[in-house]
This record gives C-alpha cells, structure tokens and sequence, in this order.
C-alpha cells in the first residue's frame, strides 16, 4: 500500500524588524550617555574657567558687580600684584620639593613592600596587606599632637621632613594596594624563567618588576601629587619660619588688616599655583588610566 506523503508546510517567515526599532535603543542609549559626558566635563571645567577669567578682572569690578558675571575689562596687573604681595615663588618650590620627596618615598617604599607581600610572598603577608590597608581608614588628625611632640624632641619642627614624612606614610596604604593589584596579574612564569637563568629577587625587582611598574608609578604619583601639593594640615602645624610655606599656607599672605581680602591678586595666585599639577596630568593622564586598568582587568 502506498501511502502520500505530505505536503511540507514551509517555515513561518518572520518579518525583519524596522531598522528605527532596532537602533532606537543603542541611538538613546548613546545619546544619553554624551549628554551625561556633557555635564559632566561642564562640572569640571566652569569652576576653572571661572577662576581664570576672575583672575583677570580689575579690583573695582569685582567688588562692585556680580561676581559670576563676565568681566567688563580684563588686566594682568592681577598676577604681578599677586607676586609682589605673598612670596609665590618660593612657596610654589618649598611644595614642589615636599610633593618631590614624598612621591619618592611613597613609590621605592610602595613597590618594595607590595613586591615583597605580592611577589616574593612569605608567613602571614595576607595579614600584613590587610594592616597596611587598615591605614587608609586612619585620619590624619589623630597624628598631628604626637608628631609634634615626637619632631620637637628630635628638632624636626620646622624642616622638609616634617612634612615629607607624614604626607608619605599616610600615602603609602592606598600605594601599596594598587601596587599589589598590579603585581598580582604579572604572570609567575617570568619570574620563574628569571630564577631559573640565575636572577635574585633583587635583580628581578629591578630588571622585571620595575619596568613593568611604570604606568602603575605614574598613577601613584598623580593620585598622591593632588593630596601632596595642596596639603594645609600638616605644613601649618609642623612649618613656624616664613622660608618653608608651601602655597596653600602662602595663600594667607593675601589676608590683609581686618580681614580685607584682595580676591582677584588670591585668584591670580591660585591659577599659577594649578598651573603645574593641571598641565602633569593632562600630559600623562593615558598613563595613569592605563595603571589604574592595569590592576582590575587580567592581561
């Protein structure tokens, strides 16, 4: 018996979607994200845009119309009032010379112990990372009485030091935790070849490790320039001579009698006193995103 077979029912066709549906979606998602970018970098940057056309205007214009305004007449004599009112430039090399030596410390002291927790690993360095991360709760205040009982009775008061060594130490918790975020993803095997061809630690540490470091060190230093260079608690408590201030304490010098400010020559002071850190960070800020990625994504 022969049976037909039959007939194959052809599949249901399914209609393609519009091309206005399927990038509605990506097209407002997009959009929205520029405009949240847009706000964002008008946050940022009216403050500073603010700040420097106030830096321009005359004394008399300042005081008399709206502060927010645009200027009516714009002047440089604001910036050499602000030079010959407070020692600028003295205060802007003591800071550069406190930011300098507490970076360095902050880095050589940084990479050797998170080299030494991450790298080298010993008996309970888990533990020890985790009291060094301790230290990033721990608010400066606390220190200040002891330091400055502890830098009178070795004659550090008044000093570099003072300040440089504080400002590192309560750096170094947060450096030592993306130093080790980073070494963390530096592939054992190439410490292995290096052992095996006869390298000591040291000479890993140096050849290996630091190169491999250079993105992560840039991020470490401009993360901790920006708490470095406008640092006012510890310079104004351990600085007593006029020869040391750093700028944030320098910017007093604009105080004149019965608390009469001269605001435009102050904002003068501050736009050169930005100047430095803004143009380091906008030279190297790939680098710094670069080590700041470095320690959260593998490869």
């Amino acid at each position: 018996m022969i049976t037909q077979a039959a007939p194959a029912v052809p599949p249901a066709v399914v209609p393609p979607r519009p091309a206005a549906r399927r990038r509605r979606r990506p097209d407002l998602f997009r959009t929205f994200s520029r405009v949240l970018v847009m706000l964002i970098v008008i946050v940022q940057v009216y403050p500073l845009a603010w700040l420097f056309l106030t830096s321009l205007r005359t004394e008399q214009d300042f005081a008399s119309g709206d502060p927010f305004a645009l200027p009516s007449s714009l002047t440089w004599e604001n910036y050499a009032r602000a030079f010959e009112t407070g020692d600028l430039g003295r205060n802007i090399m003591n800071s550069f010379i406190v930011t300098m030596g507490a970076n360095i410390l902050i880095v050589l002291l940084g990479m050797m112990a998170a080299y030494a927790i991450q790298v080298l690993g010993f008996r309970l360095s888990k533990l020890v990372r985790g009291l060094f991360l301790i230290g990033i709760i721990v608010p400066v205040q606390i220190a200040l009485v002891p330091l400055f009982i502890d830098y009178s009775a070795v004659n550090l008061l008044d000093t570099y030091q003072s300040m440089i060594i504080p400002l590192a130490g309560f750096s170094l918790p947060m450096s030592i935790y993306l130093f080790c975020s980073f070494y963390e993803y530096i592939p054992k095997e190439t410490y292995e070849a290096a052992s095996l061809d006869g390298a000591g630690p040291y000479r890993i540490f140096g050849l290996i490790t630091l190169p491999l470091s250079l993105n992560t060190v840039v991020t470490v230093v401009l993360v901790n320039s920006i708490f470095i260079w406008n640092d006012f608690i510890f310079a104004n408590t351990f600085v007593l001579s006029e020869e040391l201030k750093t700028i944030p304490l320098g910017l007093q010098n604009y105080i004149g009698a019965m608390g009469k400010v001269d605001w435009t020559a102050t904002f003068a002071a501050v736009c050169v006193t930005i100047t430095p850190l803004l143009l380091v960070f906008l030279v190297l800020n790939k680098a710094m995103i670069q080590g700041l990625e470095s320690g959260a994504t593998k490869g």
